[in-house]
């Protein structure tokens, strides 16, 4: 009877063909387990290094950074190199015009390859992939060959040094990139849903808002976080377009410190800590959103 009632359970054992764990291969896991977390934090470390390196200096002292150089602790904290950065730049006047910019080119370049790609990933027009591929060629112009048929259109449209020229050409930009990307993902959305809406009496507008727009919510945000942290990174065309300095953006603005004969190292790191603290309280902000928006594609 004993035989009988122990039989059941070995041959469920046995059914499992996993062999225990022994004490040795526990530790080993564990050792690689450490391996790998000292290697993430030497990695983060080295990745972080730049950064530490700008906060190190930022608050030292012209003088404190030409006797220690920029390795060595500073001897106290200082904020003369802010000081000094916001002596010589108007920083909230540059703030308000990066973040207008980013902002309006953001919105405005998702919408629009929001539209545009409604046309050509789910109206299937004639040609969508030279079409694409136009685009797709946009993204990928140097900036360089660009730059004189958008200066002289700008002067002739009464927008050079406003903030508009910069918008419309980065919206136009921006666009181009989201109508590739946002074209590819329609043209996996299920036929049925969409004709199931038309059966619906739903029109093309209907159709848009009400059953496309909540699909691609999530990739549309984080092209909205992507397409704000490019722009606000945009050094050329807004050094060109933006000549007057009521106008200029922060990137334009940290150019300014450097002098012909001589640079204030100081102040340009206090400057360019400054002008990185708005993006990383953004990329803080829509952390989340960011994270769902990239991983939703894998979950489905």
């Amino acid at each position: 009877m004993s035989a009988l009632l122990s039989q059941p359970a070995t041959n469920s054992g046995a059914g499992t063909n996993q062999p225990p764990v022994t004490p040795r291969e526990r530790r080993g896991r564990g050792a690689a387990r450490w391996v790998v977390l000292v290697l993430a934090g030497l990695f983060a470390l080295l990745m972080l290094a730049p950064l530490l390196l700008l906060v190190l200096n930022a608050f030292k002292t012209g003088a404190d950074y030409s006797a220690n150089g920029p390795l060595a602790l500073p001897e106290h904290l200082s904020v003369e190199a802010f000081q000094q950065y916001l002596e010589i730049v108007d920083y909230p006047r540059a703030l308000l015009n990066s973040v207008v910019i980013s902002g309006l080119v953001a919105l405005l370049g998702t919408a629009l390859a929001l539209i545009t790609s409604y046309g050509i990933g789910i109206g299937r027009i004639r040609g969508r992939t030279w079409i694409l591929a136009v685009f797709l060629l946009a993204t990928m112009l140097p900036q360089e060959s660009l730059i004189y048929p958008l200066f002289y259109g700008a002067q002739a449209t009464g927008l050079f040094n406003t903030v508009w020229s910069v918008v419309i050409v980065f919206t136009v930009l921006q666009a181009a990139f989201g109508t590739y990307l946002l074209s590819s993902v329609m043209s996996t959305i299920p036929q049925s849903l969409l004709e199931a809406a038309a059966l619906d009496g739903a029109g093309r507008l209907r159709i848009l808002w009400s059953v496309v727009f909540p699909v691609l919510r999530p990739t549309l945000s984080v092209l909205v976080v992507f397409f704000f942290v490019w722009t606000w990174n945009e050094f050329y065309i807004p050094l060109v377009l933006l000549s007057d300095q009521s106008a200029q953006t922060i990137p334009i603005a940290l150019a300014t410190l450097q002098g012909q004969n001589s640079i204030n190292l100081t102040a340009l790191n206090a400057g360019s800590l400054l002008s990185l603290l708005p993006t990383l309280v953004f990329f803080l902000i829509f952390q989340r959103t960011l994270s769902r928006g990239v991983t939703v594609g894998a979950v489905k």
